[in-house]
């Protein structure tokens, strides 16, 4: 069984992007939008403001993921399948 505070963790997201970056800003906005049916939170870090983050990612991005695992849920475009997956191991 899931405690209640690990779903609440794991409805933590991340996505990984630049500001000048188109399918950042699709990602952002689907999740955004995404969000009138499903719970969860999501921050967005620009990758240029952390050189780690810059070399790890660079040109993947978009990156979603949990910050709770780190598990990635998916890149470049959003998967409401995976997405669904993850998320569905916290129910």
């Amino acid at each position: 069984m899931t405690r209640k505070n690990d779903m609440d963790q794991a409805r933590q997201l991340i996505v990984y992007g630049r500001e000048a970056c188109d399918l950042c800003q699709d990602m952002i906005l689907a999740l955004r939008n995404l969000q009138a049916q499903v719970s969860f939170d999501f921050q967005v870090v620009d990758i240029d403001s952390d050189p780690e983050l810059a070399a790890r990612y660079g040109d993947k991005i978009p990156v979603l993921l949990s910050s709770f695992t780190r598990q990635e849920i998916c890149h470049y475009f959003l998967d409401l399948a995976a997405l669904d997956d993850y998320l569905a191991k916290f129910r």
